[in-house]
């Protein structure tokens, strides 16, 4: 078992890689009551034509990623959440564009409750009637959200932006694309990305990691998987252009949603250059269209917007954009008032006070996101699945410089590579 020592934000963790290929990482928190563990696959919603070794790829319905997380609840003597119950834990799952999360939190019964995490993740109970049984719980899922504005506007957005890459097929997939799932696939999904090789246990919390690893070395020692080969995705050429310009959905809001988003080309870096990336775009963005920066406060002040109005980033190896917007009365008003704020600040450049002032607050936040187990398992988990170490953001934040990210301000607003989702208030 390695030990691994951060210093600068008084963490240790205890980090092992079993003979079946399973990554292993554990963080005791001395005095926490609580523990939580996360139980991950590298498989989204993106992940829909692959390829194990040198065979040739497989294309699988949209959506089989969500499926098979609502699946592996079931078992054949019944559902699993109701033994987390019994043990007094709290249990859930979910699916994002690139992993699969499967976690607990408990204050006791811990082991008991790691074991029936890992045991029931790594036994699939898949039948013809209960495939088509979960296919109209999905697709109620799928309807259901189709009537959530804030659904609706965001996916809207990334689908406009979007024109081969599946990142702009909704997560649970459609109606048409999970009535193709049967089966012999969601076997064939199961077997290639819940390999132990593809697969992340993290468990944070008031537990001793050398009982806790011992635990799991001997649960995967009863089990036998076969050695298996690398997985390779594959994805049909992705334009430069956005797909469409702009989008409009009608559902009965109280106020309009508006949406903006910038498409960037995904850029050959390491882990290291796409995390330093992540972080500067991120600084540059909340430095701009933070709730204490002249933009925000002069559109809000004017009506145009709510404390609902934000924004975010999101990157990969494959895809990058960001997210811009909330409620405005005035979705074309907002957008042409954004378009002549952020062309100024382009042209000026960030202020250095506003940067330094944001560099402080990311990292204030950051160190008291260190006192969340559930904040620490899913951001660890995320930033694992892509090379980096979440434990190492301050050096990379105290690094970037005001010309980084001045760059990043210049850069990233291509305005012929924008779109906007709209949900617009239907008529009385």
């Amino acid at each position: 078992m390695e030990t691994l020592a951060y210093p600068g934000v008084q963490e240790t963790i205890y980090r092992e890689v079993l003979p079946n290929g399973l990554e292993v990482v554990i963080l005791p928190k001395a005095g926490f009551s609580k523990t939580y563990a996360t139980f991950s696959t590298r498989y989204g919603s993106v992940d829909n034509r692959f390829s194990v070794g040198g065979e040739e790829p497989v294309s699988v319905p949209d959506g089989i990623a969500h499926f098979l997380e609502h699946k592996m609840f079931e078992e054949p003597t019944g559902d699993v959440f109701a033994t987390f119950a019994s043990q007094g834990a709290s249990a859930n799952a979910y699916t994002s564009f690139d992993r699969t999360v499967y976690l607990f939190s408990a204050t006791e019964q811990i082991e008991a409750n790691l074991e029936t995490l890992v045991n029931f993740v790594q036994n699939p109970y898949f039948t013809d009637e209960n495939v088509e049984k979960e296919k109209g719980i999905i697709e109620q899922e799928i309807n259901m959200y189709r009537d959530n504005a804030d659904w609706r506007v965001y996916f809207g957005l990334i689908d406009a932006l979007y024109n081969n890459h599946p990142i702009h097929i909704d997560i649970a997939g459609t109606a048409e694309s999970i009535g193709k799932i049967d089966k012999e696939t969601l076997y064939r999904c199961y077997e290639t990305f819940y390999h132990p090789s593809n697969m992340f246990l993290f468990i944070v919390g008031g537990v001793d990691p050398g009982k806790v690893m011992e635990l799991v070395r001997n649960n995967q020692a009863r089990k036998s998987f076969e050695p298996q080969g690398a997985i390779n995705r594959f994805f049909d050429p992705e334009p430069s252009s956005v797909k469409n310009a702009r989008k409009t959905a009608v559902l009965p809001v109280s106020m309009p949603k508006c949406m903006i988003g910038f498409k960037e080309d995904p850029k050959p870096l390491d882990p290291a250059g796409l995390l330093r990336k992540e972080l500067t775009t991120k600084l540059m963005l909340d430095a701009l269209l933070s709730s204490s920066s002249p933009i925000y406060n002069t559109l809000y002040d004017d009506k145009l917007i709510s404390d609902s109005f934000g924004h975010e980033y999101n990157s990969s190896e494959d895809y990058a954009f960001s997210v811009i917007g909330g409620e405005t009365p005035d979705p074309d008003e907002l957008l042409a008032r954004l378009k002549a704020a952020i062309e100024a600040a382009r042209a000026s450049g960030l202020q250095e006070s506003a940067f330094e002032r944001t560099r402080r607050k990311k990292i204030g936040g950051y160190l008291r996101m260190l006192n969340s187990p559930e904040a620490i398992a899913g951001e660890f988990t995320r930033y694992r699945f892509r090379g980096a170490d979440l434990f190492k953001l301050v050096p990379i934040y105290e690094s970037i410089t005001l010309e980084e990210v001045n760059e990043r301000l210049r850069e990233h607003f291509n305005w012929d590579r924008m779109a906007v989702s709209i949900v617009a208030k239907a008529p009385l």
